[in-house]
């Protein structure tokens, strides 16, 4: 039996954060009656990579910054979190990047404790559009 995704082509949330339902049918568009589990897929592969991207984000942060490590970190999450319509943390992203690219620490770790905030909330949207998965 196949699963839609947000049936009723709403914005995913979680405890009141969206993402922007135009992304969302933009994938939704490529694979329109769910035969190849695109947003799942694409999902799942999202949420591997923060698996993988946060512990580095997290590494790079204190008396050493890394902005080498910080730069790709966001530069990476930029574009696929856009993706799936997560828009404001895209444009965190963007800002930290360019911070990141200049050299500019002043600012740069509340600006990472939301990004980081941000991350949770968009996981959790994201999970809600895949009912099998926790």
């Amino acid at each position: 039996m196949q699963s839609t995704p947000n049936p009723e082509n709403k914005p995913a949330s979680a405890d009141g954060f969206r993402l922007d339902a135009q992304a969302l049918a933009r994938l939704e568009e490529l694979d329109p009656n769910g035969a190849n589990r695109l947003i799942e897929r694409v999902v799942t592969a999202y949420v591997k990579s923060l698996e993988r991207l946060l512990p580095e984000l997290e590494g790079a942060r204190g008396a050493q910054l890394d902005l080498h490590v910080i730069r790709h970190v966001c530069h990476t999450l930029k574009s696929s979190s856009a993706s799936l319509g997560a828009l404001d943390l895209a444009e965190r992203c963007a800002e930290i990047e360019t911070m990141a690219r200049i050299g500019q620490t002043d600012g740069l770790e509340p600006l990472l404790d939301g990004m980081l905030g941000q991350v949770i909330q968009v996981r959790q949207a994201l999970l809600s559009l895949l009912p099998n998965i926790p």
